[in-house]
């Protein structure tokens, strides 16, 4: 389309005028967090800062040998500095603009120039394949067809005449159009869409949120402790003795590696859904959709497969196939319609590919007549015969004789309730004459095309439907063709199809009719949002899949957002949580069954790590009230927590595992911890009082208060390893056998500064292990404890 002499466009002198004004077509970027604020949100925390401040002064006044617990500090920020970096990267291209070029009119000439050059009142062109690039009015329009799927869901695309508005983000399928720009940059409404997607948003983990809790609590109690500890110990010993024995009380006291740990095992669940396809964007994904109870599903592109497919051809009985409506030549009619390059659109290209041109289709048509989504209708005239196709209610009143569609019009009505798209082939003499359609035409053909349902489709979704989470079909598109597309896919319509034009607004009003219905159709994307939104406030986790703009803002909201497949909407794919790379839906399970090992397992090494900190601050405060001191050095703790918690808990937390997932994390650990640290607590207080007794010095009965610890908590592992598989036993000799060797070894025996007291002090500390955890088994049998929270083993 060639500017006209009335459309000259902005002069030079108005576009300075307008970009002096700011009023051009780019936006400055607001990055989610800067790289500043990522850094001091990752290290000047009250967790690090403890730690940190403990490891400066084993530094300043103790021994370098105390000072592995750093190591754990460092990796803790480093992981949360590279997860967030790396979100940060991907939301800031997070753009719905795809185009680099527009085409403007500017002193009546037609230019390209880059789109962020655009500035209000430009005069664009538009052609077939071209995105809008800003918002704007229609001046000129020749059969110009817009595809807004990506922004409002609805897969049909829309006639757009002359006045009519366009919205930045959308597509020109077919026919050629003059607008001008009336809203640019940050007005624009993808510029807008992509404003409201990238607020930063952490994936809410009940993980790391209970072990936060944990951890805060640990904190208040271990400031005062430590602090008395010192105190007592001051009076006792040298000033860096004290340094070293408080230091090694209030890091005992925290469960420094469980964070790490945690995070180690959502990154190797991401490495392991990476080889399957899945794109993990947020570590706490990996949990989160294990925790999901409601599940909600676009139609177009997540249940069904990109475009239109040719699911048959149906000759009509009457249509006299043995003259010139012989199947051959209506392929042929076919081939040459679908051909049009201006009647291009998903149903042509499916048509295309089930009846191909061969080449003298194109040379053989005398006329067309292009498609239009008003008129609904298509035309080709070949050989003084001309061939229309189009919507059979619109065709059928033009058909010869009384009762149109008697002959077919039953089956149309029956394809149609399954959710196909049912086209009507007729033809008569003559040329057809551009937008009307003559009378006595002879219908000769039903076309028969099919949104197809992903093979995974409806397996998935029985399986969320087994594991008891809700499933909701949201859409766009037409609510008929939802429910008939839900209804393939297997989908329990419960109380019917709701149309979204109809949907109440009041949140309360949403979230009862969320809790009472499953499929949604005519939904739009602010919809979508209050509905993920009402949802949530009925106490749901919910989880949110689509492909196009309009499902942005509601994937973003969802506690996980799932793009589907590398088609995907550039916004989508940012905002969301996990993509699935191929567009599989049979992936979700696998997601599921990953998040499942590592909630499973983390809980399970939580159980060891807060053993740890019950016991250490049970024992801070007793030895505080004592007098006495500290009964071990840095480094003692260091060998205790490899043995019976690092090392270990690192192959517990990489396990296999199937166990559901239940709510009350921290009330099944401290159920556990409590107890289990109390009694770890009082063992190794009674030997290193029994060893101070006997009058062994302070190395040995460090020693011997270290050796019945580390015992003790070997026997705890072995609790919470059942069901006790053969590589769980083998993890527990090699503990065993590691302990052995550090006691034996003369250069790890000096390193750990042990002496030992005599044998009788030794055997008596460990059968006051022993004792311990005797009662600790038979309390937890008496309860009908069992890692996980089940009442009996796998």
């Amino acid at each position: 389309m060639c500017p006209s002499d009335s459309l000259p466009g902005l002069s030079a002198g108005e576009v300075k005028q307008r970009i002096d004004r700011g009023q051009i077509n780019s936006a400055p970027e607001h990055p989610s967090r800067s790289i500043a604020a990522i850094l001091r949100e990752n290290t000047l925390t009250l967790f690090n800062a403890i730690l940190g401040t403990l490891l400066v002064l084993i530094l300043a006044f103790g021994s370098l040998r105390d000072a592995l617990f750093g190591l754990v500090l460092f990796g803790n920020m480093l992981i949360g500095i590279v997860q967030e970096l790396r979100a940060k990267i991907t939301l800031d291209r997070l753009s719905v603009l795809s185009a680099s070029k527009a085409r403007v009119i500017r002193d009546g000439k037609l230019q390209e120039i880059d789109i962020d050059g655009v500035v209000l009142d430009d005069i664009l062109e538009l052609q077939r394949g071209d995105q809008v690039v800003a918002d704007g009015e229609l001046l000129e329009s020749s059969w110009l067809e817009i595809d807004e799927s990506l922004l409002t869901g609805e897969s049909e695309p829309i006639r757009k005449g002359q006045g009519d508005s366009l919205l930045s983000g959308s597509f020109t399928v077919s026919g050629s159009g003059v607008y001008r720009a009336t809203a640019v940059g940050n007005d624009s409404f993808a510029r807008k869409l992509t404003s409201e997607a990238r607020r930063f948003k952490l994936v809410h983990s009940e993980l790391r949120t209970g072990i936060n809790k944990i951890l805060a609590g640990v904190t208040w109690i271990m400031i005062p402790a430590g602090l008395v500890l010192f105190w007592r110990e001051a009076g006792l010993s040298s000033f860096s003795e004290s340094v070293a024995g408080s230091v090694a009380a209030m890091v005992g006291m925290v469960p420094e590696g469980l964070v790490l740990l945690t995070s180690v095992a959502f990154a190797v669940a991401v490495v392991v859904l990476g080889k399957r396809k899945v794109l993990v964007q947020e570590l706490p994904a990996v949990e989160g959709l294990a925790r999901v109870d409601t599940a909600c599903f676009d139609k177009t592109g997540t249940l069904t497969e990109p475009g239109l497919h040719f699911n048959s051809l149906e000759l009509i009985e009457g249509g006299n196939q043995s003259g010139p409506e012989s199947q051959a030549v209506i392929e042929k009619a076919l081939a040459a319609l679908a051909a049009d390059p201006a009647s291009q659109n998903s149903t042509s290209d499916a048509i295309a590919a089930a009846f191909p041109a061969h080449g003298n289709e194109e040379s053989a048509v005398s006329s067309r007549v292009p498609f239009s989504s008003e008129r609904k209708w298509s035309s080709a005239t070949i050989g003084g015969r001309s061939w229309y196709l189009g919507a059979p209610e619109i065709l059928s009143d033009r058909l010869a004789g009384a009762g149109g569609t008697s002959s077919f019009g039953g089956r149309v009505s029956e394809l149609a309730q399954t959710g196909k798209r049912v086209l009507l082939l007729a033809s008569n003499e003559g040329d057809a004459a551009e937008e009307q359609l003559p009378e006595g035409l002879k219908a000769a053909a039903m076309v028969v095309l099919e949104e197809k349902i992903r093979g995974d489709a409806a397996e998935t979704i029985d399986y969320f439907r087994q594991e008891g989470v809700a499933v909701k079909i949201i859409s766009g598109d037409n609510v008929e063709t939802v429910a008939a597309v839900a209804a393939r896919a297997e989908v329990d319509a419960m109380a019917g199809p709701v149309d979204g034009r109809n949907l109440p607004e009041a949140p309360d009003g949403l979230a009862k009719v969320m809790e009472e219905h499953s499929i949604f159709g005519r939904v739009t994307a602010q919809q979508k949002l209050s509905m993920v939104k009402a949802l949530q406030a009925g106490g749901h986790v919910v989880a949110m899949s689509g492909d196009g703009v309009n499902d942005t803002l509601a994937i973003k909201e969802a506690d996980i957002g799932i793009a589907v497949g590398t088609g995907a909407a550039a916004p989508t794919k940012a905002v969301a949580e996990l993509i699935l790379l191929d567009g599989h839906f049979a992936k979700l399970p696998g997601v599921v069954a990953e998040g499942r090992r590592v909630i499973a397992n983390i809980e399970r090494v939580a159980y060891l790590f807060v053993t740890k900190t019950c016991y250490a601050t049970l024992l801070t405060v007793a030895i505080a009230i004592l007098g006495w001191p500290y009964p071990f050095l840095p480094r003692h703790l260091t060998l205790v927590g490899a043995i019976t918690i690092g090392i270990p808990a690192f192959f517990l937390a990489l396990a296999p595992s199937k166990e559901r997932y239940r709510p009350g994390f921290i009330g099944r650990v401290l159920h556990f911890t409590i107890p289990a640290g109390a009694l770890l607590a009082a063992g190794t207080l009674a030997a290193y009082a029994l060893s101070r007794s006997v009058g062994a010095d302070l190395e040995q009965s460090r020693t011997a208060a270290t050796i019945t610890l580390t015992v003790m908590g070997l026997c705890v592992l072995a609790m919470l390893a059942r069901p006790l598989t053969f590589w769980r036993y083998v993890l527990i000799l090699a503990m065993i056998a590691g302990l052995v060797i550090a006691a034996a070894t003369p250069l790890i025996r000096d390193f750990l500064a042990f002496e030992f007291p005599s044998a009788e002090v030794m055997a008596e500390s460990m059968g006051i292990a022993a004792a311990c955890v005797a009662i600790l088994a038979a309390g937890m049998k008496l309860t009908g404890w069992h890692p996980g929270g089940r009442a009996s083993p796998e």
